[in-house]
């Protein structure tokens, strides 16, 4: 008589991997979420101005006003005046495709809710204030300072909801080592130097490395670095910069930090 060989008893899921039903529930939310692209857009264009300059409040061809009550079509995807058809702030669908990507690093690297949001709240900053930057170079305390202020109470909240106080503590101590460093080198360098907006922003980054460990925020910062002297070199090569142009760093630091975040998540 012969043997039927056994059944293969299914595996079953690792905890911490991402399940099919799980991606599937979280796309809705997703989706959901990506309705404030519009609010991002809206920072984007009202922010995206030279230091000293009133902040925009309408298209700068036709003067048709622009803001949360009517946000189409000029801050949909097509970023585009409703009366005169023109540009309006970052480029289309440049805004949403960074909203999708910090999405996705959220929905499927899973870290604890509490630190959801507040990896969430300051990345509703942080993405307006890369189009700002590379625009304008500047990055104004109205993006920078909520931004900081929220980390740290939503870190402040999970550490009061079981994480304890040592890790905000820390992050607390890795955001203002992280400011004074890039403040430092402006008081030293001057122009050459970080500016006082990347110090700021620096308060908020930091103290979401500074969450998980003392090497986390020398690792994006060590991310943030090379990422801006790969770009500066290539720039240099090809000669659509000089030694003495000046590159804005903010772009690099939010992605030097969402990078040494995806590593530890």
């Amino acid at each position: 008589m012969t043997r039927q060989p056994a059944p293969p008893v299914p595996r079953a899921a690792a905890p911490d991997d991402p399940s099919p039903g799980h991606i599937t529930r979280s796309w809705p939310r997703a989706s959901a979420l990506l309705t404030i692209t519009p609010l991002l857009r809206y920072a984007v264009a009202r922010h995206a101005v030279p230091p000293g300059t009133v902040c925009r409040t309408g298209c700068d061809a036709c003067g048709a006003p622009i803001g949360p009550h009517r946000p189409w079509p000029a801050l949909g995807p097509t970023a585009r005046c409703g009366g005169c058809g023109a540009r309006v702030g970052a480029p289309p669908a440049t805004v949403e495709l960074a909203a999708l990507a910090a999405l996705a690093a959220l929905l499927l690297t899973r870290p604890p809710a509490v630190e959801v949001a507040a990896a969430g709240w300051w990345l509703a900053f942080a993405v307006p204030l890369i189009f700002i930057d590379v625009a304008v170079h500047r990055l104004p305390n109205r993006l920078t300072w909520p931004a900081a202020v929220g980390t740290w109470l939503l870190l402040g909240l999970a550490a009061l909801t079981g994480a304890g106080a040592t890790p905000w503590l820390r992050a607390v101590a890795a955001g203002l080592g992280l400011a004074l460093f890039f403040a430092t080198t402006t008081l030293l360098l001057g122009t050459r130097g970080f500016g006082i907006g990347d110090a700021k922003l620096a308060l908020s980054a930091g103290a979401l490395l500074g969450w998980y460990g003392w090497s986390v925020p020398v690792l994006g910062l060590l991310l943030a670095l090379t990422l801006s002297g790969l770009v500066a070199l290539g720039l240099l090569v090809s000669r659509r910069a000089r030694w003495s142009s000046h590159l804005p760093f903010g772009p690099y630091l939010v992605l030097g930090t969402l990078g040494a975040l995806l590593l530890v998540w």
